[in-house]
C-alpha cells in the first residue's frame, strides 16, 4: 500500500475523497483552512466551495446530505459557534448520506481569539465524535465516520487539534471508493423540525445515543496499550495521547 506525507488537515480531505464525499463546504480559519483547499486543488470529484460564514457551510453539506450524497462540513473551534443552530437541528432530523462536521480546536491560541474544547458540542447535540491522534487516524476516521454517520443516523463531528492539523507523517492511502447516491425521499417528519415532529425525534435521538453507547465500548478505536506496568495507566485522546507518549513512553499503560 502506497503511504505518502501528509498533515492531518491533507489526511482529513484524503479521507474524505477515498471516502466517497460528494460535497465540501467550509469557511476559511486557521487551523482548518487546509482541509478545504487541499480537497480543492486535489480531490476534483468532489463540489468544494467556500461560503460566507460556517452556518452555511454546515446548511450546505447538511443539504446535501439530506439529498443522498456524502458530504463535509469543515470550520476552525470558533466557527462551531456559529454553526451550533443547524449542527443541533441536525442532530434531531439526522441524515441520508453521511455527514462529517470537522471543528478545528486551537489549544494554546496560536490563530484564535480563544480556546475551545469543542468535545462539549458533542455532549450538547448527543452525535457521535471520533478525535484522532495523527495523519493516520484523520484519514481513517474521516473515512469511518461517513460509515458511522450513515450506520446511526447522525452528524459525525471530528474534533482534530492544532497540532494534529498541522504536523505531518507518512499515512497508508487507498483509492477512492464509491458512495452510492441515496435517492431523495420526502420525509417532514423526519426533516421538517416543527415542534409535533422534533418531540418524536427526541425519542429516536435517545435511542440512538444508547447504540452509540453500546458501539463505543467495544469499538476497535478505544484501545488499551498494555506497557511494563500494569498499575499504572493514563487515559487520552487526540494529540494528548501523543504528548502522554512523548513523556512516559513504554512505561505506563
Amino acid at each position: 500500500m502506497e503511504k505518502i506525507l501528509l498533515s492531518g488537515d491533507e489526511a482529513v480531505a484524503r479521507g474524505a475523497w477515498e471516502a466517497g464525499c460528494l460535497v465540501a463546504a467550509a469557511y476559511p480559519g486557521t487551523p482548518s483552512t487546509e482541509i478545504l483547499e487541499t480537497i480543492a486543488e486535489h480531490y476534483r470529484e468532489i463540489d468544494s466551495r467556500w461560503t460566507a460564514n460556517e452556518k452555511v457551510a454546515l446548511e450546505v453539506a447538511g443539504g446535501a446530505c439530506i439529498g443522498g450524497v456524502r458530504a463535509l462540513a469543515a470550520m476552525k473551534h470558533v466557527g462551531l459557534n456559529v454553526a451550533a443552530d443547524p449542527l443541533l437541528t441536525l442532530a434531531y432530523t439526522g441524515v441520508r448520506g453521511g455527514l462529517v462536521v470537522v471543528s478545528a480546536d486551537d489549544p494554546g491560541c496560536h490563530s484564535s481569539q480563544n480556546e475551545q474544547d469543542n468535545r462539549h458540542y458533542a455532549v450538547l447535540s448527543k452525535i457521535l465524535m471520533l478525535e484522532p491522534a495523527d495523519s493516520q487516524e484523520c484519514l481513517d476516521f474521516t473515512k469511518v465516520a461517513f460509515e458511522l454517520s450513515e450506520r446511526f443516523d447522525t452528524p459525525v463531528l471530528l474534533r482534530l487539534t492544532t497540532r494534529v492539523c498541522h504536523s505531518k507523517a507518512l499515512v497508508r492511502v487507498g483509492g477512492r471508493g464509491e458512495a452510492p447516491v441515496k435517492p431523495y425521499e420526502r420525509e417532514v417528519r423526519k426533516y421538517a423540525m416543527l415542534p409535533a415532529f422534533a418531540r418524536l425525534r427526541h425519542v429516536e435521538v435517545e435511542a440512538r445515543l444508547k447504540a452509540l453507547e453500546e458501539f463505543a465500548s467495544h469499538s476497535a478505536f478505544n484501545r488499551i496499550e498494555w506497557g511494563q506496568d500494569k498499575k499504572v495507566g493514563l487515559i487520552a485522546s487526540g494529540v494528548a495521547y501523543q504528548h502522554a507518549r512523548e513523556a512516559f513512553g513504554d512505561g505506563v499503560s
